[in-house]
């Protein structure tokens, strides 16, 4: 925590962003799902490579809030059948969405009629919870959980605070109760090199669909956050290649185990060449969107 910058102005009454994007959903199907960030108190982990404490509260937000929030954004955007409710931490963390919320959010998703329904958790937060909030729902219920890597000993030193076990048991918990699980896997985390951040990519996209997990999202590493930042000036890190995301990507749609997505968010912080780049980024896009492969960008240029 010494090593960050400050925190982005936030407020409780309203979520830091909202957008609607296209992704292939669970029906094989390219549609619009709507992406809300809430505004709420921060991670109580504080994993090493992670940056979204910067929109964040530093004490809870009050009963009700939430739900004004995801009002507001749905006011201002377009119909959808699907939506994320991110809120930069863990859904079920009772300090960050109050569980007397839950009947108001689900009232709001079942009134706009979604049949879609996603939200993110760390393993320790999901319990009872989950199945209680997914009874209150029309629509499916779906669950994302940052698996980061499959490598045990990186995955320690993210300070996590989980384990594969732990990662396994909850998807195992969800599965059986009819919750999907997406999961999100970091491309080149701290102390890979971009070799054995390749090779760490695919073993976890095979780990986390052999345990369940039905669709993931792979996310290149990058600084930013005050910590990764000190890791890459000691040497202990450097961001993925553009490349990279294209040869995991391929690989988890070759195999056909699950939906896989690249993150495109900032993608062009993983490229070098001006030429290329936005070639290379409407490939991957339309390999997520069709979770089929496309012949590669070919390009002169030195891109690693």
């Amino acid at each position: 925590m010494s090593l960050r910058g400050k925190k982005n102005p936030v407020s409780d009454l309203k979520p830091y962003a909202f957008t609607v994007e296209k992704e292939r959903t669970a029906t094989g199907k390219i549609e619009d799902v709507a992406t809300l960030f809430l505004t709420n108190r921060e991670c109580p982990f504080r994993c090493l490579m992670c940056d979204l404490w910067k929109n964040t509260t530093d004490q809870p937000v009050a009963e009700g809030a939430i739900p004004k929030q995801i009002a507001l954004a749905l006011e201002q955007l377009p119909s959808t059948k699907h939506i994320k409710l991110y809120n930069s931490g863990s859904f079920f963390d009772r300090k960050a969405i109050p569980p007397a919320d839950y009947t108001a959010i689900a009232d709001l998703m079942n009134q706009r009629e979604f049949e879609t329904i996603i939200i993110e958790s760390h393993p320790a937060f999901i319990n009872d919870e989950a199945l209680k909030f997914r009874d209150m729902l029309k629509g499916r219920l779906e669950i994302a959980i940052g698996l980061e890597t499959a490598h045990p000993e990186v995955l320690k030193k993210l300070n996590k605070k989980m384990d594969l076990c732990d990662f396994e048991q909850a998807v195992n918990l969800l599965k059986i109760n009819k919750i999907a699980v997406r999961a999100f896997i970091l491309l080149r985390p701290p102390y890979l090199s971009e070799e054995e951040g390749l090779t760490w990519a695919k073993r976890s996209l095979d780990f986390a669909f052999s345990v369940g997990v039905e669709c993931c999202v792979v996310i290149p590493t990058r600084a930013g956050n005050g910590a990764v930042d000190y890791l890459q000036h000691r040497g202990d890190f450097t961001p993925p290649s553009v490349r990279s995301l294209e040869a995991v990507l391929k690989y988890g749609i070759l195999e056909q185990k699950g939906r896989i997505f690249a993150d495109l968010w900032d993608l062009e912080i993983f490229s070098s060449c001006e030429k290329c780049f936005p070639y290379r980024k409407e490939r991957l896009n339309m390999m997520n969107l069709h979770q089929k492969y496309f012949p590669p960008v070919r390009c002169n240029c030195t891109e690693k």
